[in-house]
């Protein structure tokens, strides 16, 4: 099968798939329990999830591993199963993908470790790196192609999960969450994602943004990544519309026309992989198929453009402090 930078050199756009947990949850996953369990406790219901986004036409599937590392894992007293079941999770999705009967890419997830760096917490480099290396060491043996890190709002968490996934001997991608008026929550702007993996001993594959707050807000988010990093294959993985709670429930007001919307301007803004995020089912994955598959090439959209097809943005940046942060980050860099 070819590797995601072999189905990049003969594809002008790739669709990743949708979400994980909010379809888990409507599969019967039950809040505070660990999604990652089903990997090895009911894995037909992860298979049911990947061949779901794989019969709509995802090019790349995400293993169902996103806290499947020794701090997360913890809180279920489970922190010595991370290699296990990163393990079962990746071979959960190779099954499917080596029977969709076409190229499709399994992307070990990694999300964040749910702790802070010193001086704010305990995590060091070292001990994040070792974290995000085991998770790794699991998704690559069990048949993942690359390790997809994502959600991440920290320079030193992207850093140490991408030097943990070179250490497990595995390419990766990277993405951030920009969800705090236009940055991460840790105060990474999107002009500086591409300089953190500069002095890496290998390159990301693909970087990008994902979740957040709303379609919207991450592609301007995109639009500054790639400003920032021409030289990146950028991503894109949206909420499916802005979260609304209703009682118990997080309802995603994204309906399938709007996510076709989000993938023609996405397509337009010169991103590479397009995908969804919390909220996107497979009826908004194939309206997304259908968008890319259809897509006559337009201009690079802008904020005004944006806001006129998917709606205004939820948290929109400050423009003099996202210039002052991405100054002061370039100075550290």
């Amino acid at each position: 099968m070819p590797s995601l930078q072999e189905m990049l050199s003969s594809h002008s756009v790739l669709l990743a798939d949708g979400a994980a947990g909010t379809n888990l949850f409507e599969m019967g996953l039950v809040a505070g329990d660990s999604p990652e369990f089903w990997n090895v406790d009911d894995p037909a219901k992860v298979t049911g999830l990947h061949q779901g986004f794989v019969d709509v036409g995802a090019d790349i599937i995400l293993t169902n591993t996103f806290g499947a590392n020794r701090d997360r894992l913890k809180l279920h007293n489970a922190q010595d199963r991370v290699y296990e079941l990163n393990k079962a999770g990746a071979e959960v999705a190779r099954a499917v993908a080596d029977k969709a009967g076409r190229p499709v890419v399994v992307a070990g997830s990694i999300g964040p470790l749910g702790e802070l760096f010193e001086p704010l917490g305990a995590l060091t480099d070292e001990s994040a790196l070792e974290a995000f290396a085991e998770q790794a060491r699991g998704l690559k043996d069990g048949g993942a192609d690359i390790c997809w890190i994502e959600t991440m709002s920290a320079i030193e968490e992207l850093r140490a999960a991408a030097l943990g996934a070179i250490a497990a001997g595995m390419p990766y991608a990277a993405t951030a969450s920009f969800d705090t008026a236009g940055m991460t929550m840790m105060g990474v702007a999107p002009p500086t994602l591409g300089s953190i993996f500069a002095d890496l001993p290998e390159p990301p594959v693909a970087i990008g943004s994902n979740c957040g707050v709303g379609a919207s807000d991450l592609l301007v988010s995109v639009l500054g990544i790639s400003e920032g990093a021409p030289e990146h294959v950028v991503i894109a993985k949206a909420n499916c519309g802005i979260p609304q709670v209703h009682g118990d429930h997080v309802h995603y007001s994204g309906t399938p026309e709007l996510m076709a919307n989000y993938a023609r301007l996405a397509a337009d803004a010169g991103v590479r992989i397009i995908g969804g995020c919390c909220g996107t089912s497979n009826e908004h994955l194939a309206a997304m198929r259908t968008a890319i598959d259809s897509h006559t090439p337009g201009a690079r959209p802008d904020r005004m453009l944006i806001e006129a097809m998917l709606g205004p943005l939820a948290s929109p940046p400050s423009e003099g402090r996202t210039r002052e942060r991405a100054s002061s980050r370039r100075r550290r860099a």
